[in-house]
């Protein structure tokens, strides 16, 4: 389903876990999902304008850009990234974002979001950073898995119909009112 009706580009068939000779975090198809990865360009977050972290007006000033192959968050904190698969949600499914393991057993947690039926667009992605020390985000390796939930019936309001704020974004995407 996924190659015939686009719904992730570039899609990787079977789960790669190494690279020129080099092994990574995994990503591509998994047993009941898609592992993605981030791209190498993230927004990390700083404090060094004191501003209040307001999702209805948000202060972009609060983010450092960062490109970069590791992308290193600071203790308690958080940073901002983009998957490199491009994601078309085909009407009867749900797709939720959860982290991996091998992140999380390292106290980095990546948000959970859905998918919605009919979204389309690059995942913003959110790390957030639970220890005391400065913690690393590897881009073009796997971050995150995909579980896809397939209805036996088309929504009756998609993402789409609905005009969602966040349809066909491209690049870290942030908050918007």
């Amino acid at each position: 389903m996924a190659r015939e009706q686009r719904m992730i580009e570039p899609f990787a068939p079977e789960q790669v876990r190494e690279v020129n000779s080099q092994k990574i975090m995994s990503y591509g198809t998994s047993s009941y999902g898609y592992d993605v990865r981030c791209a190498p360009e993230f927004k990390i977050f700083t404090n060094i304008n004191s501003t209040i972290v307001d999702p209805k007006a948000f202060d972009p000033k609060s983010f450092v850009d960062f490109p970069g192959d590791v992308c290193i968050i600071p203790p308690n904190s958080f940073a901002l990234a983009r998957t490199v698969e491009y994601f078309r949600i085909p009407r009867n499914v749900l797709c939720v974002c959860v982290g991996k393991s091998s992140y999380a057993r390292c106290g980095i947690i990546c948000n959970v979001t859905p998918l919605e039926p009919e979204w389309e667009g690059h995942v913003t992605l959110e790390f957030s950073n639970t220890t005391p020390l400065p913690a690393k985000i590897y881009a073009n390796e796997g971050v995150a898995q995909m579980l896809f939930f397939e209805s036996d019936e088309v929504c009756e309001t998609s993402y789409q119909d609905r005009g969602g704020k966040y349809m066909g974004q491209k690049g870290v995407t942030l908050p918007k009112a």
